[in-house]
């Protein structure tokens, strides 16, 4: 079991999203920012001459690494990994790692769950690095047609934390709300901004994970965003939606959820909890099933849960067919020790997830 304070490990942002949505005008005005001033970013494209490399701005106060090896996600065991070990070597000086983040951006057509595998799994990256959060790039002018042709799209946006809406100026404003309820569907927690020529502040996409990295008190409630389920099953008002800067030139866009349903992508968003607590190797069975029988559609899982016997709370936090190592919290961060469960599936039901769980826990 892994205790919070064991984790001092540097964080990793994943920028996704698919081709020609955005990410690299993104990454051009991010690294320009103070904030950005300690990240080492990690690019990488299909093809044997990474055109796209040339687009990102390198500045003296940021480490651009490329990968030249292709598709991240096709390479995960070798060059991700192999690059995420060199570079502590490589950007190392007088004592001192000369980066504290990593931001990572991925193929367009990437599937994000491998790299996320990677950062999770493999011991030779999750002793030094913990993943911060997935920011996923939105082209309104295609985003409807992508996500009818692309299976990977729809889950660059269900593991988002946070989705960025890109070249809204040139859809309409019904075009604008189509998109952002149906996203909103798949994944009702993530926080969306608007962005023009990639203009947003970086501190709105980075700390977003569970783990701080400036030692202040884990936020659960914000992390976990129970109440974003809820809502969604309510076809209520729950995204946190605003553009950056520019909220009058786009108009606001509300959540009244019409016509979503011209657009079944079969993801489901829900939550549930459970007053009496739970008991760990019960809860291990029914994780282990739920990955036998699902897998690979259980697309994300989040929960803080009472554990029999223990006082302090225990977090899960799964992608599809990987969980983090269990954490033990310090303490509950409210008087609200029910364990609560949020989950974001595709072709599997909140009936058959609760039933399975009443069966074993």
């Amino acid at each position: 079991m892994t205790s919070i304070s064991d984790r001092p490990l540097v964080p990793v942002t994943l920028l996704t999203g698919f081709l020609g949505s955005g990410k690299t005008t993104l990454l051009n005005q991010l690294v320009q920012q103070q904030l950005m001033s300690d990240t080492l970013v990690i690019i990488n494209e299909f093809g044997e001459t990474a055109l796209d490399h040339l687009l990102v701005t390198h500045s003296r106060e940021n480490l651009i690494q490329e990968m030249s090896s292709g598709c991240l996600c096709c390479t995960i065991r070798g060059d991700l990994v192999k690059t995420l070990r060199e570079i502590c070597i490589k950007y190392f000086q007088d004592g001192e790692r000369r980066f504290n983040r990593v931001l990572i951006e991925t193929t367009g057509l990437a599937d994000p769950a491998p790299i996320i595998h990677t950062l999770i799994v493999d011991p030779q990256v999750s002793n030094r690095y913990q993943l911060d959060g997935i920011v996923t790039t939105v082209d309104m002018a295609t985003g409807q047609q992508t996500l009818d042709n692309h299976p990977e799209a729809i889950k660059q946006a269900a593991v988002a934390d946070c989705l960025l809406f890109t070249k809204a100026d040139l859809v309409s404003l019904e075009d604008q709300q189509a998109l952002v309820d149906r996203l909103d569907v798949i994944n009702p927690a993530a926080t969306g901004y608007f962005v023009e020529q990639g203009q947003i502040e970086a501190e709105k996409l980075l700390n977003v994970g569970l783990f701080s990295t400036q030692g202040k008190t884990v936020d659960v409630e914000r992390w976990l965003k129970e109440e974003a389920y809820h809502s969604s099953s309510e076809h209520g008002h729950h995204h946190e939606h605003g553009d950056h800067d520019h909220k009058h030139s786009h108009g606001d866009i509300h959540h009244h959820h019409h016509d979503v349903n011209r657009h079944d992508d079969h993801i489901r968003a829900f939550c549930f909890s459970r007053a009496e607590p739970i008991d760990e190797d019960d809860l291990n069975e029914w994780i282990e099933l739920l990955m036998l029988m699902s897998g690979s559609n259980i697309l994300r899982v989040k929960g803080i849960l009472n554990i029999k016997d223990s006082e302090q709370p225990m977090v899960i936090h799964g992608v599809q067919h990987i969980f983090h190592p269990p954490l033990l919290l310090p303490n509950w961060p409210d008087g609200n020790r029910h364990s609560r469960f949020v989950f974001i599936t595709k072709h599997v039901s909140q009936e058959s997830i609760e039933k399975t769980f009443r069966a074993l826990c």
